[in-house]
């Protein structure tokens, strides 16, 4: 068990903590399970608190592309505070559930370009927060969400990136989370609208069934039962070529 030094600024008083996931594979509406295994240093200490968030990028609060230091709160389980004695090792189980709206990293098992997702540990000790390190997760897109994907590759359009936005989108009047991700899609060649357009596509997922935004289109529902790739790819070309096609 790989311990890391929480609160060096404590010294040989600092505990050591360590995180270690039961998967570093979920989907939204699943659940992230982890064990929190603390080491007690030099002297004991009062742990205020220890938070395990379930993070994920989001695009404006980074100051370059590939930056990852200032990430949003999906969501979090905490510990209530307790006493850590001098070399005292404790366990604790803490599970996440992930939100239904979870921003994906993943669609069709392949990383998306633009997304990260990670679990990240917070210690405090008195005055002293340690917010400490990432541990990165994939986030799979649900069933309907990989068939919409497949229905885009199939009619020829090409995923460009993805980026995790704050507030409410438009036509997301069931949105309940505080983040949204845009999907951004080249267009094919059949739809006329030359080389360089995107379409920006949002999903705002539930148990039973997700709304589908396209640029200021939407929301349009659909149930997970009975969703086929044919029903959907035989919808998005009649949807797109309705709105966009010269």
């Amino acid at each position: 068990m790989a311990f890391r030094t929480f609160l060096s600024s404590l010294g040989i008083n600092a505990p050591e903590v360590t995180t270690i996931l039961e998967s570093d594979e979920v989907r939204p509406g699943g659940t992230v399970r982890a064990r929190v295994a603390l080491k007690g240093g030099g002297a004991g200490v009062r742990v205020e608190r220890i938070a395990v968030q379930l993070v994920t990028r989001v695009e404006a609060a980074e100051p370059t592309e590939k930056s990852w230091d200032n990430p949003g709160v999906v969501a979090s389980q905490a510990l209530p505070a307790f006493e850590l004695a001098a070399e005292e090792v404790e366990e604790h189980r803490i599970a996440i559930d992930v939100p239904w709206e979870m921003p994906i990293t993943h669609a069709l098992g392949r990383r998306m370009r633009g997304t990260r997702a990670a679990v990240r540990t917070i210690l405090e000790i008195g005055n002293a927060v340690d917010r400490g390190d990432f541990d990165e997760i994939a986030v799979h897109a649900l069933p309907a969400q990989d068939l919409f994907f497949g229905a885009y590759e199939s009619l020829g359009f090409r995923f460009d990136e993805a980026e995790v936005k704050t507030g409410r989108v438009n036509g997301g009047r069931n949105q309940t989370s505080k983040f949204w991700q845009e999907l951004e899609f080249f267009f094919p060649a059949d739809y006329g609208r030359g080389p360089a357009a995107r379409l920006e596509t949002v999903f705002i997922a539930r148990p039973d069934s997700l709304d589908l935004i396209t640029g200021p289109h939407g929301p349009y529902p659909f149930d997970y039962t009975g969703l086929t790739l044919d029903a959907c790819t035989s919808w998005l070309d009649e949807h797109c070529r309705s709105l966009w096609q010269n």
